[in-house]
């Protein structure tokens, strides 16, 4: 079996022979349409964002000047970018060396329904909408949706991505953003919209969110998500496996906060927390090992004490 063929096995729960590391054997590619700009600036929508060095991301969205200071005047602030009219040949070219019997090609899809709504209006603005005027919020989010369908649309048709992955952040590390009834009445049926977009085109849906997000992860896989990323533990990840593990597989999980970057982190503590997760999440398939968000770069022999733990056990569970 190839790398490619395992994460397959492994996304799709038929038998894989090893705990993928990763996203193996998987070319991301970057659209040019720039949500999220790399330094100070303005993105593809004019949200004014900052940068600092070493800050998470780099850049980060600026305090004040939003986009929309009016929910009910929506209409007449937001422009949404035009797909057609920017430069994709140059993904032609990056994929053209690329053996599609090796590989798979992930779009890079990022800032979805809930992260462009705070963007255009500021994150406190956002969230008082989405509670005193949520039929025009839905109406904005709805918006945002075609746009993205769009988005995804084009960048499938240059290229033919075998996956997505699609960001939108709904939780801080103890609960969602906004209450679960008021997500699934306006982010739930725009985003499963999205899904059926990509169901259609035969790509793999690759969810990213961050957060605390149990409360609604029922809905995530009823609307049809296949993988979930960078699981986090602040989650109860065994019994969202235990329940949901045969309808969408995992990626990550292994705890970046208070293990692989915890002041104290031993190779023994990255084996034992690395052990625990694949235990945890790698019956049936559907696990793909991997960091619950940053690791520790700054420490090569513990970056090199996560990778051999992911090989090692991982290499031998389904033994």
């Amino acid at each position: 079996m190839t790398r490619k063929q395992n994460l397959l096995a492994a996304i799709n729960r038929t038998g894989p022979e090893w705990v993928p590391n990763g996203m193996e054997n998987v070319i991301r590619l970057y659209p040019p349409i720039l949500e999220r700009p790399l330094c100070a600036g303005k993105d593809v929508f004019g949200c004014e964002w900052q940068f600092e060095e070493g800050a998470e991301g780099g850049s980060y969205p600026a305090v004040g000047n939003y986009v929309v200071d009016d929910i009910k005047n929506w209409r007449d602030k937001v422009v949404f970018p035009d797909v057609e009219m920017f430069d994709w040949e140059y993904l032609k070219n990056q994929v053209a060396n690329i053996d599609r019997s090796e590989f798979l090609y992930e779009g890079f899809v990022e800032m979805g329904l809930f992260e462009r709504t705070y963007l255009l209006l500021g994150m406190e603005n956002a969230l008082i909408n989405y509670m005193l005027e949520p039929e025009v919020m839905d109406e904005l989010v709805g918006a945002i949706a075609d746009y993205k369908i769009q988005f995804i649309s084009k960048f499938d048709d240059e290229v033919k991505l075998d996956m997505v992955w699609y960001g939108d952040d709904w939780g801080t590390q103890r609960n969602l953003f906004i209450p679960p009834d008021t997500w699934r009445k306006i982010i739930k049926p725009h985003t499963k919209r999205i899904y059926e977009c990509m169901k259609k085109r035969g790509i793999i849906i690759n969810q990213h969110s961050c957060g605390k997000i149990d409360a609604i992860f029922g809905d995530i896989v009823e609307n049809g998500a296949d993988i979930w990323n960078l699981c986090q533990p602040c989650n109860d990840l065994k019994k969202m496996k235990d329940i949901y593990g045969d309808k969408i597989s995992f990626h990550g999980g292994i705890d970046s906060q208070f293990v692989l970057n915890s002041p104290d982190a031993t190779a023994e503590s990255i084996d034992a927390e690395v052990k625990k997760r694949i235990n945890e999440m790698s019956a049936g398939g559907g696990y793909i090992a991997g960091p619950s968000h940053t690791i520790p770069s700054h420490r090569p022999d513990l970056l090199e004490a996560f990778y051999q733990a992911i090989a090692e056990y991982g290499g031998s569970v389904y033994g």
